[in-house]
């Protein structure tokens, strides 16, 4: 079945987009929400959770504005996920947009995932 590509969005009202960027890109700030360890070779990211370990590679990425991942176990070329960082002028807040790919009986169950790794985040940021 083919994965569906979806967006999702979390406003961060008292965080700095640079401190953001941080938690999402560097290895010490990925382990402190989305992975129990991660290990970063060049390109390459190492995502361990208890004993399950799997490998994305950086695809894109402009720094302090976006961040794209393949996972390497994925056959399918063409999905990724991303970390998407816009400033909200009015508020002076900050959007982070996920863009992932889920089949179409897995997307409730992935959304949900990404919302409690959001709020890991949180915590960790200390919000």
């Amino acid at each position: 079945m083919a994965k569906e590509k979806f967006h999702i969005e979390f406003v961060f009202d008292k965080v700095n987009k640079n401190r953001l960027w941080e938690y999402i890109y560097t290895a010490a700030g990925l382990a402190e929400w989305f992975a129990d360890s991660v290990a970063v070779d060049g390109k390459l990211f190492s995502f361990q959770w208890k004993n399950y370990i799997n490998e994305a590679e950086v695809i894109g990425i402009i720094p302090n504005n976006y961040v794209r991942f393949h996972w390497l176990e994925d056959e399918d070329q063409a999905t990724f996920f991303e970390f998407h960082l816009q400033k909200i002028e009015l508020t002076g807040g900050v959007y982070l947009i996920i863009t992932d790919f889920a089949e179409n009986n897995e997307k409730e169950s992935a959304v949900a995932l990404w919302e409690t790794q959001i709020k890991a985040l949180k915590r960790a940021l200390g919000l």
